[in-house]
C-alpha cells in the first residue's frame, strides 16, 4: 500500500493544494510554512491516537485569509494488497486496490459538524459517508512529533519491547533462557538472604523493632527487616533501564543527540513490519535531525529509510538530510505574500527529478541550503559569491533574515540550477559576464553573455512583445567582424536585449566582474591594493589570477569601501532580491 496524494482545502494555512507522495518522502520549507499542519491533516484521517474530540476543529483551523466555512482533507491510497486491509474493507476497495478516504468539516449557523467518507474513488457515487474512521485499526499512521519525551516513551513501551523480543525466540534459545533464568533466581535468593546480615542493616532493624515493642504488644511475633526482595526475578527484569556502558562502567545516557538516536532506533525496532501483520502503517517523523550533528543527520536519514519497510514521511530543516533524498521524493512548501502555503510542483514529482539529472552528482549541503530559500542569487563563480555576501553585509542587507542565498554555478552552468529552482518554485536572479568571444572555426565574434541570457528565457514565460524585440535583435549580436570596433546598430541591439533580460532578472554585466569593479567607485581602493604604478590592464589581470583568493584578500582589508557600490549596477542582484522579498512579505 502507498499513500499517493492528499488534497487539502480550507485547512489552516492551506487554501487549496494537492500534495503527491512517494514511498519515502521529505517535506521541507521555512519555519511556520505549514509542515506540521500538512502532517496534522494526514493525522486527522489516519492517526489512531487522535480522539473524537480532536475531529471537532476550532475556528482557527479554518483557512483564515478568506471567509471559509468548510474543510476538506482527502487521501488517495493505491496498491492495497495487504490481507489485513483487503479482508476488512470489503466493497470499499476498487478492483485495482485503490481507496479514497475523506474528512469534511463545516460551520453552519455557528455550529461545527464533521463527517468521514470512504470509497473506491473520489466520485460522489463511490465516496460514501461512514460512521467513524474505523479503518484506522488496520490502516493507519504512526507519528513521532518534533517534541519527543524519551524517558516517558521508554517507560511506556519497555515491557512491550521485551515481550516482542521474548516472542521472537526459537525453541533452542527459550531452553537456554530458562536455564539462565533458574540460575538467576537461585543467586538472587542468596542475595536476599545475605544482605540483611550486613551489620549496619541488622542493627538498624533491631532498633526499629525495639521502638515498635514500646508502642504496642500486638504483632510482636513479626519482625521488621530491610528486604530488597531481589528474588522476584520478574520484578527485577521489569525494572531494567537503559544506561550507557564503557567497558564495565555504567554512565548516564546523553547528551540530547544520543538520546534522540536511541529513541528513534527503539521506535524503528518496535515498528518493524513483519510478514504477518494485522495492520498497515504510514510512518511520519518530524525533524529526525534534532540535536544531531551533520554526519549523524545523514546517517539517520539513511537508517530510517532502510529499517522501516513501510511508507515513510519525514519533515526537516536540515540541508544535510535533503542531500540524502532522491530529488523526486522532495516536497517543498513555500508561501506567497505571507498568506496561503503552496507546494512546489505539487510535491513529489518527476519534474524535479528530471531537472536533477545533470546536477545530482554535485549535490552537497551548499546547494541543498538554497532549497530552503525564498530567493537565490546565481553568480558565475566563488569570487562573485564572496563579493556579494560581503557586499550585502556592508549595505546592511541581512540575507539570512530575508531568506536569500547566493549560489555559485561554477562548473555546472546556470541552466541546470534554473531548472531546479523553477521546479521548486524558488525565485532566482542571476548575474553573468557580458563577454564577447571568438566563434569556433571562424574569424568572427559573438556576444556570448547576452546569448547565454537569452537561452535562459526559454526556461520561463515571457511577453510576446519582448519576444518580438529579441527576435529582431539577436542576429545582430552574432558574427561580428571586430570585437574592438562594434557598429552603432549592434551596440544598440545589445543594449535593447540587456534591458529585456533585466526585466526577467537576468542581469548582464558591463564586461566581467573584474573590469566592472575596476570601473566602479572602488577604483582607487583597487589601485592602492594592487599598486598605483600598475596599469588598468595589469590590475585586472592580477585580479583574475586565483580570483577567489584575491577577492578574499582584497575584501579582508578594504570591505568598508563596498558601501560606495550601493547605487552601482554591481549591487543590482542584491537590491532586486531584497525588493522581491519585501514585495512578498513586507519591509520593516
Amino acid at each position: 500500500m502507498i499513500l499517493n496524494k492528499v488534497y487539502i482545502k480550507g485547512f489552516r494555512n492551506f487554501k487549496e493544494v494537492t500534495v503527491n507522495f512517494n514511498k519515502h518522502s521529505l517535506i521541507f520549507g521555512a519555519n511556520d510554512v505549514g509542515k506540521t499542519n500538512l502532517i496534522y491533516a494526514l493525522r486527522i484521517l489516519l492517526d489512531r491516537s487522535l480522539s473524537d474530540y480532536d475531529y471537532e476543529l476550532m475556528d482557527s483551523d479554518f483557512y483564515a485569509y478568506e471567509d471559509t466555512k468548510s474543510i476538506i482533507i482527502r487521501a488517495y491510497l493505491s496498491d492495497i494488497t495487504e490481507e489485513c486491509v483487503v479482508a476488512r474493507m470489503g466493497g470499499r476497495l476498487s478492483d485495482d486496490g485503490e481507496l479514497v478516504i475523506e474528512y469534511q468539516a463545516n460551520i453552519k449557523d455557528g455550529k461545527l459538524s464533521y463527517k468521514f467518507y470512504c470509497g473506491k474513488s473520489d466520485s460522489t457515487d463511490d465516496l460514501v459517508e461512514i460512521d467513524s474512521p474505523y479503518y484506522r485499526k488496520y490502516l493507519n499512521l504512526k507519528y513521532i512529533g518534533s517534541r519527543r519525551e524519551f524517558w516517558g516513551y521508554i517507560n511506556k513501551s519497555k515491557n512491550e519491547l521485551l515481550l516482542q523480543a521474548k516472542e521472537d525466540r526459537d525453541e533452542e534459545v527459550v531452553e537456554a533462557d530458562d536455564r539462565l533464568y533458574a540460575e538467576i533466581v537461585s543467586k538472587l535468593r542468596e542475595v536476599d538472604e545475605r544482605v540483611p546480615k550486613l551489620s549496619y542493616i541488622k542493627n538498624a532493624t533491631e532498633q526499629i523493632n525495639v521502638e515498635l515493642d514500646k508502642l504496642s504488644i500486638h504483632n510482636r511475633e513479626q519482625q521488621i527487616v530491610f528486604d530488597i526482595a531481589s528474588s522476584d526475578v520478574d520484578k527485577v527484569i521489569s525494572n531494567v533501564s537503559i544506561v550507557s556502558k564503557f567497558g564495565e562502567k555504567r554512565m548516564l545516557v546523553g547528551g540530547e543527540g544520543r538520546i534522540n538516536q536511541i529513541y528513534l532506533s527503539l521506535w524503528a525496532s518496535r515498528n518493524k513490519n513483519t510478514n504477518i501483520s494485522n495492520e498497515v502503517s504510514i510512518i511520519v517523523i518530524e525533524e529526525p535531525e534534532v540535536y544531531l550533528h551533520p554526519h549523524q543527520q545523514r546517517e539517520l536519514a539513511i537508517y530510517l529509510g532502510q529499517t522501516l519497510s513501510e511508507q515513510v514521511i519525514l519533515t526537516t530543516h536540515s540541508p544535510f538530510i535533503v542531500c540524502e533524498f532522491s530529488p523526486n521524493s522532495m516536497i517543498r512548501l513555500y508561501k506567497r505574500n505571507c498568506n496561503d502555503t503552496l507546494v512546489a510542483s505539487d510535491g513529489c514529482s518527476t519534474i524535479i527529478a528530471e531537472n536533477f539529472e545533470d546536477f545530482g552528482y554535485r549535490m552537497s549541503v551548499i546547494p541543498a541550503e538554497t532549497f530552503f530559500s525564498d530567493c537565490v542569487i546565481l553568480v558565475e563563480g566563488p569570487s562573485e559569491m564572496i563579493l556579494y555576501n560581503t557586499l550585502a553585509k556592508q549595505l546592511n542587507i541581512d540575507l539570512d533574515r530575508l531568506n536569500i542565498s547566493v549560489m555559485s554555478v561554477d562548473g555546472v552552468g546556470f541552466s541546470t540550477y534554473i531548472k531546479i529552482l523553477n521546479a521548486m518554485n524558488i525565485k532566482w536572479i542571476l548575474r553573468t559576464d557580458n563577454d564577447i568571444v571568438k566563434i569556433a572555426n571562424k574569424n568572427k565574434y559573438r556576444y556570448a553573455g547576452i546569448e547565454r541570457g537569452i537561452s535562459y528565457l526559454d526556461l520561463q514565460t515571457i511577453d510576446q512583445a519582448d519576444k518580438l524585440v529579441i527576435d529582431q535583435n539577436k542576429e545582430l549580436i552574432h558574427d561580428l567582424a571586430d570585437k574592438e570596433h562594434i557598429p552603432a546598430n549592434v551596440s544598440s541591439a545589445a543594449s535593447s536585449l540587456i534591458a529585456i533580460l533585466e526585466k526577467y532578472n537576468i542581469l548582464i554585466a558591463q564586461q566581467g566582474l573584474e573590469e566592472d569593479l575596476y570601473n566602479s567607485p572602488i577604483n582607487q581602493n583597487l589601485k592602492e591594493h594592487y599598486g598605483n604604478e600598475l596599469t588598468a590592464d595589469q590590475i585586472i589581470c592580477k585580479m583574475k589570477e586565483h580570483k577567489a583568493v584575491n577577492m578574499y584578500e582584497f575584501l579582508k582589508k578594504h570591505k568598508a569601501c563596498l558601501t560606495s557600490l550601493e547605487k552601482d549596477r554591481i549591487s543590482l542582484p542584491i537590491q532586486k532580491a531584497k525588493e522581491y522579498i519585501e514585495s512578498m512579505y513586507g519591509a520593516y
